[in-house]
């Protein structure tokens, strides 16, 4: 009987954090200064630039370490 009680209480103790949880986010949502569409572009513009640079920067690698080991197995 008093594991029931336990558990009910548990449970409602849960139920009360998770909504306080919720409300805390849903205050905090709304203190968010969120970015302008220009910002945004020209910041994803430069991270698609510069993940396009060090990619051709190791595939060159990949190129040249490739060139240089076939010369040693020979």
């Amino acid at each position: 009987m008093v594991n029931k009680e336990k558990t009910k209480a548990n449970s409602t103790s849960f139920k009360e954090g998770l909504i306080t949880y919720f409300k805390g986010v849903k205050a905090e949502w709304g203190k968010v200064t969120w970015p302008e569409k220009n910002q945004i572009v020209a910041e994803t513009l430069i991270v698609v630039f510069v993940v396009a640079v060090f990619t051709i920067a190791v595939y060159l690698m990949d190129i040249i370490f490739k060139g240089l080991l076939g010369l040693i197995a020979k």
